[in-house]
């Protein structure tokens, strides 16, 4: 919950809220880079790209609460997984 209203906190200062805030992402792809299962999705040709032109994963990954789910919620990671094979076709 706290790391939820520190990122609204923070778009808000940073009157990001209603684009993305570049910086934040790439940091919470980095922290995404450090597990195993994710490194071998983010290598995949078929979902590398999207990582950095599609607006709606960018978007996704811009929360870092919902980050730090991704890395230690099971159905979280799947969840990302469903949203990157639908953003895929």
């Amino acid at each position: 919950m706290l790391y939820f209203l520190l990122d609204l906190l923070g778009a808000l200062l940073d009157g990001s809220s209603t684009g993305l805030n570049t910086r934040k992402i790439d940091n919470n792809i980095e922290l995404l880079k450090q597990e195993g299962w994710f490194k071998k999705i983010y290598e995949d040709e078929k979902y590398h790209r999207l990582f950095f032109t599609n607006r709606h994963i960018r978007a996704y990954l811009q929360s870092t609460f919902r980050v730090k789910k991704i890395i230690r919620n099971n159905s979280s990671q799947k969840k990302l997984l469903r949203l990157l094979d639908k953003q895929l076709h």
